[in-house]
C-alpha cells in the first residue's frame, strides 16, 4: 500500500522507457512524505488498441492511485498535482495526463501478513 496503476497508450513508451515512467511516479509518491518508500507499489499497463480518448485513439496517461484512508483532501490534492506535474515534465506533448485517488478502508483491507 499504496498502489499506483498507470494506464497509458503504448506510444508513450516510444518517448520514455517504461521503467523511467514507473520510477517517476514512485519518486513523486515517495517525495510526498505520505508513505513509507517500501510500501509504494507502481504498475504500468500500456494499451496498443481498444481505447478511445475523446472518441479517437490518442495518446494518454491516467494514474489510478489507491491509498489507505486517513489523508486529508489537501494532502491528496497535492499528491495528484505532484504526480501529474512529474509526468507532464516527462511528456510535455501528451494532451491527456490525469490521476484519481481512491481510499482503501482500513476495516476491510487485508493482506497476507495480516492473516
Amino acid at each position: 500500500m499504496p498502489h499506483f496503476v498507470i494506464d497509458c497508450s503504448k506510444d508513450i513508451l516510444e518517448i520514455q522507457d517504461p521503467k523511467s515512467v514507473v520510477l517517476q511516479v514512485h519518486n513523486d509518491a515517495n517525495n510526498s512524505d505520505l508513505f513509507e518508500e517500501n510500501d509504494i507499489k507502481v504498475r504500468l499497463n500500456p494499451f496498443a488498441d481498444n481505447y478511445l480518448v475523446g472518441g479517437k485513439e490518442a495518446s494518454f496517461i491516467h494514474v489510478f492511485a489507491n491509498i489507505m484512508e486517513g489523508r486529508t483532501t489537501e494532502q491528496k490534492a497535492k499528491l495528484s498535482k505532484q504526480i501529474v506535474s512529474g509526468l507532464k515534465t516527462m511528456f510535455p506533448n501528451i494532451p491527456f495526463i490525469a490521476i484519481n485517488i481512491r481510499d482503501f478502508e482500513k476495516a476491510t483491507y487485508c493482506n497476507k501478513s495480516m492473516i
